[in-house]
């Protein structure tokens, strides 16, 4: 699976980016990128890529680049770029727009004796922990839609706004109760989304005296006025986004973790768009081997 997940990413990174910058740069940005990916595919530093004792014989031809080249190229803005078109062409690209999207964060834990300045204190699994986490906004085919990392002591209904002008469109956005906040459903009123979230204090509580968003008045009587059952019924759903972070963790090459070499907000950054865009390939090729069975 790794091999045909890299060449995957290789014939879209030649498609996209086949052009040098200049002339005296040696290797494409398509080149550099191509060489990450591999790394990250076998969850392995860069430097390990940049050895060809470690290609199998077809997969890569031509010289490689050093490890100082690929730290230098890596954070040029034109593989930024590239990699920015290459992650909208996997995880977007042709994908039906979704009337319901889910929300919600996954926490990326690192050792607490770890000395990474990006690094912050927040919740994570059973407790507070050290490290970062990643926010993402999917839909409920496990499309990704929207996706922040972030330290961990950063609120998620500050990045859940960011988040919010990345959805599709008109929609519902389904998220648990750390989201239910006034501000965040006057600024999802004004893009058209209703957001659907248990109220925080618990069903029944009065809303207060203070003056509350219409959206969020809306979400609380679809979850406990309505009689049809839909409300109850769509917040349901919202246990989908569970099952992606699941399925991004259970593979091999998955996001299982931040490995010892992977630190500060910029390397984190670039390893779970890596992480993100190989499960999306691997969601895509066993679609298709699906339908080639079924034909």
């Amino acid at each position: 699976m790794e091999r045909e997940l890299f060449r995957e990413i290789k014939l879209r990174l030649r498609t996209l980016g086949r052009r040098r910058q200049s002339r005296r740069q040696r290797y494409t940005d398509a080149t550099i990128l191509e060489v990450y990916c591999w790394a990250a595919v076998n969850d392995r530093p860069v430097c390990w890529a940049c050895d060809p004792a470690h290609w199998p014989k077809g997969l890569r031809r031509g010289p490689l680049p050093s490890q100082s080249d690929m730290s230098r190229r890596l954070r040029t803005a034109s593989a930024a770029a590239l990699f920015t078109r290459l992650t909208g062409r996997v995880l977007q690209r042709g994908r039906p727009t979704p009337l319901v999207c889910v929300i919600d964060g996954k926490a990326l834990t690192i050792a607490g004796h770890s000395t990474d300045p990006d690094a912050g204190y927040g919740r994570a699994t059973r407790g507070m922990g050290k490290g970062y986490k990643l926010h993402a906004l999917i839909d409920l085919s496990g499309v990704m839609w929207g996706w922040r990392v972030a330290p961990m002591n950063v609120d998620e209904r500050v990045i859940a706004r960011d988040l919010l002008a990345q959805t599709p469109g008109e929609c519902y956005l389904l998220a648990d109760a750390n989201y239910d906040s006034n501000a965040l459903f006057e600024v999802a009123q004004t893009r058209g989304v209703q957001m659907v979230v248990p109220w925080r204090y618990g069903p029944g509580n009065p809303m207060g005296h203070r003056a509350q968003a219409e959206s969020r008045r809306r979400s609380r009587d679809l979850l406990e006025q309505g009689t049809s059952g839909f409300g109850p019924a769509l917040l349901s759903q919202r246990r989908r986004i569970e099952r992606y972070f699941a399925s991004l963790t259970a593979a091999g090459g998955g996001l299982t973790c931040l490995p010892a070499w992977v630190r500060t907000l910029p390397r984190v950054q670039m390893w779970v768009q890596v992480k993100l865009i190989l499960h999306q390939l691997r969601a895509d090729l066993k679609a298709r081997m699906k339908m080639g069975v079924a034909a």
